[in-house]
């Protein structure tokens, strides 16, 4: 088991997730929030993420069906995490907060259907 440690851009808000490989079940999705932030997510069961410093400079984003929730530094504005919708015994992760990754190295990353699990339509 290895330790992959994250922070957002300012470092105000640490995370650590507990990993056997590094970050897996990599994936973008299309849905209006993601499509707008971009990120690349690596999904980890909620036991194994741990916000380590800063949780009280997270802030709560929540839309649509407000089941998922997203926290993103109140003082940076960085997604680092989400607890997801169709997966809520899951956290999403942003994996570019990740100390030390090699986005380039990831290679072709699918996309989710976000869009279709939109009960409000798309902006």
């Amino acid at each position: 088991m290895q330790t992959l440690k994250g922070s957002c851009h300012c470092g105000a808000v640490e995370f650590e997730v507990s990993s056997e490989s590094g970050p897996t079940g990599l994936k973008r999705c299309d849905c209006s929030l993601c499509t707008r932030r971009g990120a690349i997510m690596a999904s980890t069961p909620l036991a194994d993420l741990t916000v380590t410093s800063g949780e009280d400079k997270l802030s709560l984003y929540q839309w649509n069906t407000r089941v998922a929730r997203h926290y993103f530094c109140s003082i940076c504005g960085i997604y680092t995490h989400h607890r997801r919708r169709k997966a809520p015994n899951e956290f999403a992760y942003n994996v570019a907060c990740i100390e030390g990754i090699d986005l380039d190295s990831l290679g072709d990353i699918p996309m989710t259907d976000g869009i279709g699990m939109s009960v409000e339509p798309p902006n």
